[in-house]
């Protein structure tokens, strides 16, 4: 059958096209695509093409199809996997694997979230990276991937216990965090879950250097909930701050942080960081840079004398992804929370190679729809003229001006198919 799908050709050369894909194999599953939300990690692939550890060599002879924040339904599925799951039934994936670099939207030419339909292999379904999902949403689903990304820094974070010679894993319960750089898609979501997770800290601040994005994440994850959940909120610009390392350690009763995310790579505020570090500290490097030479001072006086501590995270595990389906149907974390564009899947090449200049959170896409990437902000004023923009922007005016369920329906039932 045909489907259409953004494909990677190599250095900044993505496609949309249409194309056949074979019969499956009796170890495979055909599967409709509805939604993915794209990556930064997605434009770092476009960025470098094959010279990503991710992308195969010959991706310009056999090139892959790009997103990996998707969900859909299963359409066909081959005898092997028919005791497993059902035609209909939707489902999520879990694009990281243990022991290998391949994943999907990286390095396979049928499986990938931009598209319409995929072919999901026999090796994902092996390693359980299908997840079965019942949720009313496809968006969610969707969003699950990246979510499962920010719960499995708050996992990986450690701390020494000296005396055994061990380690214990996670954030310090009631400790102090600071996520730098931490009102874009992916800090907004490590907020959320902060603020709502089984493992609270006291204290979280949160820095950047765009008023405008802090007050929409002020405005979005307020203090008041916070504190409704045990966590003092604190959101700090520090474009004006003469010591922004002095301030913030203010904050926190003049002591260093517990645990310390950097949410963007940049050489200046990993080093920050690690001036954040009270002792015994654990700072995450969670944004992943482009440049392979990329690096930043690290005080190792304080890594000896301090016991501080660094790690980094890529992607979540399925128990990660677990967890974060499973806290967002029980509403204790919304990722509503991180969309701020949404378009169709011909909006997917333009949107991906200039994602860092696109302001906002993630960009959500609809891979059966036209529509340009499109600001929710902007649909009020693109509804003076558009009836389909109107009835969006009243849909997210009811739900405190981000997507829902409400809005996904609306879209797929209404908007114009590629």
């Amino acid at each position: 059958m045909k489907t259409k799908a953004v494909r990677l050709y190599g250095k900044e050369d993505l496609r949309l096209e249409e194309f056949d894909l074979p019969e499956i194999k009796d170890d495979e599953i055909l599967a409709r695509v509805v939604s993915d939300s794209i990556c930064m990690s997605s434009f770092k692939a476009a960025e470098q093409g094959a010279a990503h550890k991710r992308v195969p060599d010959n991706v310009a002879e056999n090139p892959i199809i790009i997103g990996h924040e998707f969900c859909g339904d299963i359409v066909k599925v081959g005898k092997k996997w028919r005791g497993e799951f059902k035609e209909g039934e939707k489902f999520g994936i879990q694009p990281a694997r243990e022991g290998t670099v391949l994943a999907a939207g990286y390095s396979f030419n049928y499986i990938g979230g931009d598209a319409q339909y995929v072919i999901i292999p026999n090796e994902y379904l092996e390693c359980g990276g299908i997840l079965h999902y019942s949720g009313e949403s496809y968006y969610k689903a969707s969003l699950a991937e990246p979510v499962s990304c920010i719960i499995a820094g708050y996992h990986e974070n450690y701390h020494s216990i000296y005396e055994k010679h061990t380690h214990e894993m996670g954030i310090k319960k009631g400790g102090a965090v600071a996520i730098l750089a931490g009102v874009g898609p992916m800090g907004l979501g490590a907020i959320d879950y902060g603020i709502h997770c089984d493992r609270k800290p006291s204290l979280i601040v949160v820095t950047d250097i765009d008023q405008a994005r802090l007050d929409r994440a002020a405005q979005l994850l307020t203090v008041e909930e916070a504190a409704k959940n045990g966590v003092k909120l604190v959101y700090v610009n520090t474009s004006d701050l003469e010591d922004p390392v002095a301030y913030m350690k203010g904050i926190n009763g003049g002591k260093g942080f517990d645990d310390v995310f950097v949410y963007a790579p940049v050489s200046a505020l990993v080093e920050q960081g690690d001036a954040l570090l009270g002792d015994g500290g654990c700072l995450n490097f969670f944004a992943g840079p482009i440049k392979t030479d990329f690096s930043a001072k690290f005080n190792f006086y304080d890594v000896h004398y301090a016991f501080h501590r660094i790690t980094g995270t890529s992607g979540g595990n399925t128990d990660d992804m677990k967890e974060a389906i499973r806290l967002a149907g029980e509403g204790r974390i919304n990722p509503s929370i991180m969309i701020s564009h949404v378009g169709g899947l011909d909006s997917v090449v333009d949107t991906t190679l200039n994602l860092p200049n696109i302001k906002g959170a993630k960009k959500l896409v609809y891979t059966h729809v036209s529509m340009p990437m499109t600001a929710i902000a902007d649909f009020e004023e693109l509804g003076k003229t558009d009836k389909f923009y109107k009835d969006l922007a009243d849909i997210c005016k009811k739900h405190n001006g981000i997507w829902s369920d409400e809005a996904e329906k609306y879209l797929l039932a209404n908007a114009k198919k590629i």
